[in-house]
């Protein structure tokens, strides 16, 4: 469903949120090193109401007004139809920002119950969510959509591949899908999660808690990274720095061709 900004978009003040300047130049440069855009990109962000999506919100906005790089930006909910999920605050919000928007309804929650049994249960729900807003961004002419992982993702993923398939992989920070005509940018790639926590809190941006169709309340291998490297950088805080570093090269592979999405996309 498109739910587009007013046509006087122009002669309204929109609300001007500051950025902090760290996560502005870390984004810059990780769409520098990854090649993220080009010129007349149209760029959808997948906007699921979390700290990280928002934050990459207002990232991308100030980005677009400040880069010599023209590129167009809209945003994209699915809304999975879960009842602990309510996305309703967004569209004044986007509307409020000048944001083209999208709402996207479709009923992950009932298919993904039927699956429930799978160890890939996560993956399973993340992949019809992408599936969903790859359609959409067809249907709307966007060639590129924007994901909010951040860094704390990137190394989480990893030590699941490492630990659980024994492959040293993680999520690519760039690539087109299996189709060639969508790429797929992650923006957040050099980004802590504990800054996109403070940027929103700090903002009192429309954070929609429990929005994450893929677990639904049930804890998750992923958190259980979480935890493991939250004990870690306890006893050594540089341990992203590090992290950062030895991913590397897993982020940089085939990047110059673009590489295909896979299972670790």
């Amino acid at each position: 469903m498109n739910l587009p900004a007013p046509a006087n978009t122009s002669q309204r003040a929109a609300p001007r949120l500051d950025v902090p300047k760290l996560l502005l130049r870390r984004m810059g440069r990780a769409m520098a090193d990854f090649a993220m855009i080009a010129p007349g990109d149209r760029i959808l962000l997948a906007l699921s109401g979390g700290k990280d999506s928002l934050t990459l919100l207002h990232l991308l906005r100030a980005f677009q007004q400040r880069s010599p790089v023209s590129f167009s930006l809209a945003a994209a909910t699915v809304d999975p139809m879960s009842p602990d999920y309510d996305p309703a605050p967004l569209q004044p919000y986007l509307r409020e920002l000048g944001i083209p928007y999208l709402l996207e309804r479709q009923d992950i929650v009932g298919r993904a119950k039927r699956h429930m049994d799978r160890p890939s249960y996560c993956s399973f729900c993340a992949r019809m969510r992408r599936g969903v807003l790859y359609q959409c961004a067809r249907r709307e002419g966007y060639n590129v959509l924007a994901l909010g992982q951040h860094l704390d993702d990137f190394a989480e993923s990893f030590l699941m591949s490492l630990f659980y398939n024994g492959e040293l992989r993680t999520m690519k920070a760039h690539y087109r899908v299996k189709d060639g005509d969508l790429r797929v940018i992650r923006p957040l790639v050099y980004c802590r999660e504990r800054q996109t926590r403070a940027y929103a809190e700090a903002s009192h941006l429309p954070v929609i808690m429990e929005n994450c169709p893929a677990c639904f309340g049930t804890p998750t291998e992923r958190e259980r990274m979480k935890s493991l490297l939250a004990l870690q950088e306890e006893r050594d805080p540089r341990l992203f720095n590090h992290l950062r570093r030895a991913l590397q090269p897993l982020l940089r592979q085939g990047l110059d061709g673009v590489p295909l999405e896979d299972d670790h996309a």
